[in-house]
């Protein structure tokens, strides 16, 4: 019997919603409720265990878009032993990660975290155009396609270009 595991998507503003009404130190109350399950991102400088809008503070906003690579990525919640609890993700790359990059002057943009649970025996795949660009497939379709249900775990950051 195959065990299920736990799939990780990062999500770049898919919902076509990318401009987002906050403040630098406040996040809306939708904003605010996204995040549940106690996953956490974790950047050189930078620990993201809730919701939050990423601060210009130390040149925050430009490290995660122009210096750092991809972040170390924990989930407590996951099977005692697991990899994942350690933060060492294993699995197939179904796409490079990339930084957030949002354009000038477009305000502040959600970059969001995923954790699902992959059904077993159910590989999960981009089709080519998919691949092609991160921001112009839905995910909404992938989650039905993949039978991949609610996230388990869910956490955004929200920034903006390190210019503005």
């Amino acid at each position: 019997m195959a065990v299920p595991a736990l799939f990780l998507v990062l999500c770049a503003c898919v919902w076509g919603f990318c401009h987002v009404e906050a403040t630098p130190d406040t996040l809306s109350s939708l904003d605010s409720s996204f995040c549940h399950g106690d996953l956490e991102v974790i950047y050189p400088q930078l620990v993201i265990d809730k919701c939050l809008i990423i601060p210009e503070d130390g040149k925050l906003r430009e490290k995660v878009s122009t210096v750092w690579k991809a972040p170390q990525i924990y989930f407590p919640g996951a099977h005692k032993g697991s990899a994942l609890k350690r933060g060492q993700i294993q699995g197939t790359t179904i796409t490079d990660y990339h930084p957030p990059t949002p354009p000038q002057k477009s305000g502040f943009h959600r970059y969001q975290f995923m954790l699902f649970e992959q059904p077993p025996d159910a590989p999960v795949s981009l089709t080519e155009q998919e691949k092609s660009s991160r921001g112009k497939w839905g995910l909404q379709a992938f989650v039905k396609k993949f039978d991949l249900g609610k996230p388990v775990a869910a956490l955004q950051f929200l920034t903006q270009n390190y210019k503005d």
